[in-house]
């Protein structure tokens, strides 16, 4: 069953605390969960502290760097007053997000996926090198054990205390495209061997909550430039739209948090969404800061349609945009929408081994592992480096464009121009080498807890 964009508030917060000031927190409503966003010059901790004894709320998360504010079950009494609060920017529900993923997965064995292939990461000879820079994988975490990841610990925000050790397979599939290992078993990635960190905001059903993604949002703008993360992967999101304002005129926490951490130099990719309706009504991919991507279908890893209909789903063709895949529409979101292969997409899975599945959620790792790659990859300077952010998503969308048409999938710009925009399709901006595993990567570094729960 198809996992939908969903706007529903999740249960999951931590219930308010006791009477103070006149208001009751146990006279709160059922959906009373909502983020807390502060004015720049605010003094996030101090004010949020006084906040919880003022109204006698108990806040479960704290931003301080993407954001500044805190979310919490917070009563309509109480929402009122903080709405008058001069040091409150806006006061916004914290509702769902849910991975952007189509179809169970189908375990089956090795090879270098089509995928990779189609977008020339890798062929049955040759692949790229692992990135010069770190990546962030935004989901249900990633299976820090599987030996074909070079993956390490980030951090929690799905449970005070938690491990990033994924226990849904969703982001240990969407790392494994971006950068599964040259080693010789299982699939390789875009970006083989790329150091990459799990960021936890999806539990194991492959849901989560707004503040959830914010707070991953945060601990990486707090430490990107520590650890060298310059690409984050967003395979998942909720309903919303953009603003063109960064989130301040129509209250979107998310989107204010995503402006400021690409300020830092993160450029954020996407996936457009499993919906087949325009990205202006679902969030991350509506944003102009994001590079939002679209899926196409690949059966042989070879241009020119003549793989035959993929294997995983009827009603699909090979070389063609996908039926369920989200697109553009307007001047404004085509300017930041590009594609990838998101069908019948073959990659890591939690203990180890290959599984298949199908989504936006897949088509965006090709494109963050594209873009790490042209941040630099084999210790060169790409084509990306010492852009930023909104020149990479440029940088990207012009090479795809420059690509023949050849290359290209039916639903793309140039083969066949439509009202539903899909893009053209990623290409990266190296040339793959002879496939030799690379030696083995060092220990890493031992986990330094940050962010919203101080965990690994």
């Amino acid at each position: 069953m198809r996992r939908t964009l969903l706007g529903v508030v999740a249960a999951t917060m931590i219930a308010s605390g006791g009477v103070l000031a006149g208001v009751s927190a146990a006279g709160a409503e059922p959906n009373d969960a909502y983020i807390v966003v502060f004015r720049d010059q605010v003094n996030a901790h101090a004010k949020t502290v006084a906040v919880e004894r003022q109204y006698g709320i108990s806040s479960s998360r704290n931003f301080t760097h993407a954001i500044r504010g805190f979310s919490a079950r917070v009563p309509e009494a109480v929402r009122a007053r903080l709405l008058n609060d001069p040091d409150v920017l806006f006061v916004t529900p914290d509702r769902s997000v849910t991975a952007h993923v189509d179809g169970p997965p189908l375990a089956t064995g090795e090879l270098v996926p089509t995928g990779v292939e189609r977008i020339q990461a890798a062929s049955s000879t040759a692949v790229s090198h692992p990135s010069d820079v770190a990546v962030a994988v935004i989901d249900s975490g990633v299976d820090l054990q599987n030996p074909d990841l070079n993956a390490v610990a980030g951090t929690d925000c799905t449970t005070q205390g938690g491990t990033t050790q994924d226990v849904n397979g969703h982001g240990t599939h969407v790392a494994g495209i971006i950068g599964a290992r040259n080693s010789g078993t299982d699939t390789v990635g875009v970006a083989p061997g790329t150091r990459m960190y799990s960021v936890k905001v999806l539990d194991s059903q492959g849901f989560g909550t707004l503040s959830q993604l914010i707070c991953g949002i945060d601990w990486m703008t707090a430490n990107a430039e520590a650890l060298g993360i310059k690409v984050a992967n967003i395979s998942l999101g909720t309903t919303g739209s953009n603003d063109n304002n960064c989130g301040r005129s129509n209250s979107d926490a998310l989107h204010l948090a995503i402006c400021r951490s690409t300020e830092r130099g993160i450029t954020y990719v996407a996936s457009a969404g499993n919906d087949a309706v325009s990205i202006a009504g679902a969030i991350p991919a509506a944003y102009p800061e994001v590079l939002t991507v679209t899926a196409m279908a690949d059966s042989d890893g070879q241009p020119g349609g003549g793989g035959g209909a993929p294997s995983c789903r009827v009603g699909e063709k090979d070389d063609a945009a996908v039926t369920f895949s989200n697109y553009a529409r307007n001047a404004a979101a085509i300017a930041h929408t590009i594609a990838a292969p998101g069908m019948c997409i073959r990659s890591a899975k939690i203990g180890g081994g290959t599984a298949v599945l199908s989504g936006t959620s897949m088509a965006a790792p090709h494109v963050t592992g594209a873009v790490a790659l042209c941040l630099g990859a084999g210790g060169q300077n790409g084509a990306c480096t010492g852009l930023t952010p909104a020149q990479i998503i440029q940088k990207m969308r012009e090479h795809a464009a420059a690509q023949p048409a050849s290359y290209g999938f039916t639903g793309d710009p140039r083969n066949s121009p439509g009202t539903n925009y899909y893009g053209y399709l990623v290409h990266p901006h190296v040339t793959p080498g002879p496939v030799n595993p690379p030696p083995p990567d060092p220990e890493p570094e031992p986990c330094r807890p940050t962010g919203s729960f101080g965990t690994c």
